[in-house]
């Protein structure tokens, strides 16, 4: 029987964007998920060095809400981490076999996932990839994997191919554009859960380039959230990092609707946050990154404008647990609850609901659930290429359905047939700057202006434009 260090293999359970996933059994009887990295990752030492570092202050998460990690072998040819092994379906396949959630089971749900990621947090660590696949709806409540290879991975793919760690539709702004992420990225991305949870899309459907676009340009469309939880869900959302909730106020909030459950006392941990990490390990946070408390830069987010009882800063410990050893919001419904009727988003459309079938499940909870489909692939165009230029406050997207040109909130779109000739080139004397200009078939002119501070970003911007129109208005 093949073994992976001391334990035996007994099935594949899936493959994700580290490596593949196997069900493993130690020599005394226990379930093991054991994740092996990919080749060409282990080959890296950059990524090595960087697993090592994130293995080992992974193994200090704790917390009802993920699955520990039990062992790893940073210097395998081949390196591997075993977490615990969580029988159950992922969200994602909750969802599709029952339904949207109802209020009380998305309370439920959301400081569920608060806790876990405060537990993550209090780590000096980031998610950086919270969605619907990586939560494992077990029978004691759900558990969030993956949180000990997140940083490793995000930075390998920077090197590798410029573009953030993450998936479209629960990726923050701020990590959509590269810049530093904390803990407040996490806190977006669990809306965007809630609101999936909920029946709906809070940035809708389309290509990966689109939901990248929309993350950081659109305001979240929340409507299919209940009611009182929905200015919450809206907070988490917000653009500006340092004005969404922090889980320490969510789970106040959310305990309260869900157990009733009163603030929780101060603890020895909000007396005395733990101490950054040594620079010189490689994870002291960054200065965007972990505020020096548990509540914030400033010792606590405002609260949420539009919110009269927004979440409070009590700076206590973590809400107690729910009930989770009775039947709970968790348990199997013999009759699932109707799909929410979700209104249409104004700006762009939503995503698509099945209206027979439910979609395809993912292999496996430690897969990568729902993969991402191929460039061009949502507008049925297999493989067909996307391009995204994109700034604070403007964007250019080259995709199948045309040109898209966002100037400070305005969004235009031009499909092929309108476009006569389009062109790009670097802003002169202005720093990095990319320069994009279409001339319309009725004679009109329009230009584009996004900014990057990275070097080399505007030359592979330039050379990835011009590849991407060449495919869709190839030379006569």
């Amino acid at each position: 029987m093949e073994r992976i260090g001391a334990y035996a293999v007994e099935r594949r359970l899936g493959e994700g964007g580290m490596g593949t996933v196997w069900l493993a059994r130690s020599r005394g009887g226990r379930l093991l998920a054991v994740k092996v990295v990919r080749p060409e990752l282990a080959a890296d030492p950059g990524f090595r060095a960087r697993f090592r570092g994130e293995v080992a202050a992974a193994r200090s998460v704790g917390g009802f809400h993920t699955a520990q990690v039990v062992d790893a072998d940073t210097e395998a040819a081949q390196p591997w981490l075993a977490t615990a092994y969580v029988p159950g379906p992922t969200l994602a396949q909750l969802l599709a076999a029952e339904g949207p959630m109802g209020q009380d089971r998305l309370s439920a749900l959301g400081a569920a996932l608060a806790e876990a990621l405060q537990a993550v947090h209090r780590c000096g660590l980031v998610h950086r990839d919270l969605k619907p696949g990586n939560i494992v709806m077990a029978a004691d409540g759900p558990r969030v994997l993956d949180f000990g290879v997140a940083r490793a991975m995000e930075d390998a793919r920077l090197t590798a191919t410029g573009t953030a760690f993450g998936t479209p539709g629960f990726l923050a702004p701020e990590q959509a554009e590269g810049l530093d992420v904390g803990p407040a990225a996490d806190v977006f991305a669990l809306g965007a859960v809630l609101v999936a949870a909920a029946g709906g899309s809070a940035f809708g459907g389309g290509t990966p380039v689109a939901l990248v676009y929309r993350s950081v340009h659109h305001e979240a469309d929340v409507s299919a959230v209940p009611e009182p939880l929905r200015p919450l869900v809206a907070a988490c959302l917000d653009k500006a990092p340092e004005r969404r909730p922090t889980t320490e106020q969510l789970l106040d909030r959310l305990g309260a609707l869900a157990y009733g459950a009163e603030p929780a006392p101060a603890t020895s941990y909000d007396l005395a946050p733990p101490r950054p990490r040594d620079p010189a390990d490689g994870h002291a946070p960054s200065a965007g990154g972990y505020p020096p408390g548990p509540s914030g830069p400033a010792g606590g987010h405002p609260p949420h404008s539009g919110d009269p009882q927004a979440p409070r800063d009590t700076r206590g410990g973590a809400a107690a647990p729910g009930p989770y050893d009775t039947p709970g919001p968790y348990a199997p419904h013999s009759t699932p609850p109707p799909p929410a009727v979700v209104p249409a988003m104004p700006a762009y459309p939503p995503a698509a609901r099945a209206a027979a079938a439910p979609p395809a499940l993912p292999p496996s909870p430690y897969g990568p659930g729902a993969p991402i489909p191929p460039m061009g692939a949502a507008a049925g165009l297999p493989g067909a290429p996307e391009f995204l230029a994109m700034d604070r406050k403007n964007a250019v997207v080259l995709d199948p359905g045309g040109i898209l040109l966002g100037t400070n909130g305005q969004v235009l779109s031009f499909p092929w047939p309108a476009v006569d000739v389009a062109w790009c080139e670097k802003g002169r004397g202005r720093g990095q700057v990319l320069v994009v200009a279409l001339a319309l078939r009725d004679g009109t002119l329009h230009t584009c202006e996004v900014g990057t501070r990275k070097p080399g970003e505007l030359d592979a911007w330039i050379a990835q434009f011009d590849a991407t129109l060449a495919y869709y208005s190839p030379e006569e």
